[in-house]
């Protein structure tokens, strides 16, 4: 349910109305927009149909959600959410562009390719330092090590940071040194974990499932969000199908339609959405198309010497290209 205030309501008359709520037993979540406040009402809702919430100062409306992702829906927020992180803007019209490798390796590494990329127009530096693998003998990150490399580098080339959590225990370390927390694929209803970095109160990239459905997708953001984090960024990576060409199927209609459904931003991820490297460059021209608002792709100085995805990885000269093309098309569509 939500509760739909006048513009001209005070503040006190959503306090007032945040209090009824809650003395009824149910959690409100209040979403600022751009000309008014609204009040998402989470728990059994049935108990407010015959209460006068209508009547109460500031309250112009009260309507009904009918999708089971009540804080991620358009319907509760019409507006496009912008998170701000920083000078750094993402969503309604911001486009951002996160790179670096799939794996920190080493301060050398990781200072290269930061240079790089930012040159080329990225500003947020990605880096995984725990790494799961499918098999147990692959590198398996740096862990705590990885994470002071890159917030070093980060903070010595002026760029946001961004690195997966991959359990409970980890998330408040992992919050201590980036800023923005990833959910990768495998952890997306993992509902513990998403429930522990809705607590953490720092942005969330949370990447879609492999067998993963869009209404599960974005019920698993609904997680967090109900913890009062209201900093989502959703990531299309592809998605598991019978082709077996390319590492996954890129589902760029999930973009265009979780744009319709939530007022999320949404970036895609087109190193994972493949699996190769050629195919990155036309679908992050796909993905601007599409209207996603992002780009996270993998990129690394030698490839070919890679711990982790080497050859789904661009070279700072390839990426380079990639990003002017999505310019070109960012300037046509603006």
């Amino acid at each position: 349910m939500v509760i739909v205030m006048k513009p001209e309501a005070k503040k006190a008359d959503i306090d007032k109305v945040v209090r009824y709520v809650s003395n009824l037993g149910l959690t409100p979540h209040v979403i600022e927009g751009q000309e008014r406040s609204v009040i998402g009402v989470i728990g059994d809702v049935s108990i407010l149909l015959d209460k006068p919430i209508t009547t109460m100062d500031g309250v112009e409306n009260v309507v009904r959600i009918s999708v089971p992702y009540k804080l991620a829906s358009r319907m509760l927020k019409p507006e496009d959410t912008v998170i701000k992180i920083g000078s750094v803007k993402i969503g309604s019209g911001n486009f951002v562009i996160m790179a670096g490798p799939c794996a920190v390796e080493s301060y050398e590494q990781m200072i290269e390719t930061a240079k790089a990329v930012k040159k080329s127009g990225a500003t947020v530096l990605r880096g995984g330092a725990y790494k799961p693998r499918s098999s147990p003998y692959s590198f398996q990150g740096l862990e705590e090590e990885g994470l002071k490399i890159l917030k070093q580098v980060g903070k010595e080339v002026d760029m946001l940071t961004i690195s997966e959590v991959v359990n409970t225990q980890h998330v408040e370390l992992v919050a201590e040194y980036v800023d923005i927390l990833q959910i990768g694929s495998r952890n997306m209803q993992n509902f513990q974990l998403l429930t522990e970095v809705g607590k953490a109160k720092k942005p969330v990239m949370l990447k879609r499932g492999l067998s993963s459905t869009i209404e599960e997708w974005l019920n698993a953001a609904e997680y967090i969000m109900k913890e009062g984090n209201y900093d989502v960024i959703l990531c299309e990576r592809g998605i598991r199908t019978f082709e077996t060409y390319t590492r996954n199927t890129l589902d760029l209609n999930a973009v265009a339609a979780v744009r319709r459904l939530s007022h999320l931003p949404v970036v895609v991820d087109p190193s994972h959405g493949t699996g190769r490297r050629e195919l990155i460059g036309p679908m992050s021209r796909a993905a601007v198309a599409a209207g996603a608002d992002g780009l996270i792709i993998e990129v690394h100085p030698h490839p070919e010497e890679a711990l982790s995805d080497g050859a789904q990885s661009l070279t700072p000269a390839e990426f380079d290209v990639v990003c002017q093309e999505v310019q070109r098309i960012l300037s046509v569509m603006r």
